[in-house]
């Protein structure tokens, strides 16, 4: 029976979701499995992974082949070296101390680098946010500023026509008032 490390796809559609299993190579992808070694979630950035170590270094030892993507994913989280490092304390080149600080040492930096990948992410995500905001204040002010504009030029226009309309109004008076005298100098010669 060879025995595979594999990805067993869970989720729904458009939203995948797998569990990395050791099952026989002869089974259905989502079918029966040995051991479940672990969970990867590919739908967050960067990827979530939960594997246990020890659990798939045992699996390494008794001969299972990883798939591609398995293998990517246990080379990602550390198995792969440590069951190079174990191979080397085996063969007597190094001390089982050395193996496990040479192991820890790399997961650290593998944190580091996964932890300055969220904070860049957060970051860039932060600056997006905030040069979005900034351009919405922008779009806000030029559309009061236009508002205001536009209001005040209504002003202008209604005080406009309300200083024709009095004018109009005074000329219509004075006419009025001149027609006024002359009407009567006319009353007074007719009845002379």
């Amino acid at each position: 029976m060879s025995v595979k490390i594999r990805l067993q796809r869970h989720g729904k559609k458009g939203k995948p979701f797998y569990w990395v299993v050791a099952a026989d190579a002869r089974s259905k992808r989502d079918g029966r499995y040995l051991e479940k070694i672990g969970t990867y979630n590919p739908n967050t950035n960067p990827a979530t992974i939960d594997l246990n170590l020890d659990s798939a270094v045992k699996w390494l030892h008794n001969g299972a082949q990883p798939t591609d993507t398995a293998r990517a994913i246990l080379s990602y989280k550390g198995a792969l070296l440590k069951h190079h490092l174990d191979g080397g304390v085996r063969k007597g080149a190094l001390t089982q101390e050395q193996a496990d600080a040479k192991l820890s040492t790399w997961l650290d930096a593998k944190a580091g680098k996964v932890d300055a990948k969220k904070e860049g992410l957060s970051k860039a995500q932060a600056d997006a946010k905030a040069k979005a905001f900034k351009a919405e204040q922008e779009v806000n002010a030029k559309r009061l500023a236009a508002a205001a504009k536009a209001e005040a030029d209504a002003i202008a226009a209604s005080q406009a026509t309300e200083e024709e309309a009095t004018e109009e109004a005074v000329a219509e008076v004075e006419a009025t008032t001149e027609e006024a005298p002359a009407a009567e100098e006319n009353n007074e010669e007719t009845q002379a």
